[in-house]
């Protein structure tokens, strides 16, 4: 488990680039309210994490049918999605508005503060080893 930690960091750090760059173009050139513009920069770091995740991280749970990758794509993306948009959300408001912070330094607070959550939604619920365990064939 730790190195499947340490991988869903390293596929997290490059999520993080995602989302940075995607608040950036989307508050600083499309000129959207910095609220709008976290929310589809972490619809585009899910799909960027999902790919990184499921070819990366738990690349020996990952199945190759593709019904059951777009299932696992849809339960990533609404589970882990859901626990990251609010947090971001929630903590980007928070520290944008009452704690005065610039946008950057919110939204790396956010990242983080959303990443165990993530991590454990993922690694017991959406990649979850689903094989029964080998009971050495004694009650078959």
């Amino acid at each position: 488990m730790i190195a499947r930690w340490l991988k869903f960091n390293a596929a997290g750090i490059l999520g993080v680039g995602v989302q940075l760059v995607s608040l950036h173009v989307f508050t600083h050139f499309a000129r959207l309210n910095y609220l709008l513009a976290t929310a589809i920069a972490v619809e585009a770091t899910l799909i960027h994490n999902f790919i990184w995740h499921a070819r990366y991280t738990w690349r020996m749970r990952t199945a190759h049918d593709p019904r059951a990758s777009l299932r696992r794509f849809l339960h990533f993306n609404l589970i882990n999605g859901l626990v990251s948009l609010a947090g971001n959300l929630l903590l980007m408001k928070f520290l944008v508005e009452q704690a005065s912070l610039p946008l950057v330094a919110a939204n790396l607070i956010a990242i983080a503060a959303c990443s165990t959550v993530n991590f454990a939604i993922a690694e017991f619920f959406v990649f979850a080893d689903k094989r029964e365990p080998d009971d050495g064939g004694l009650f078959v």
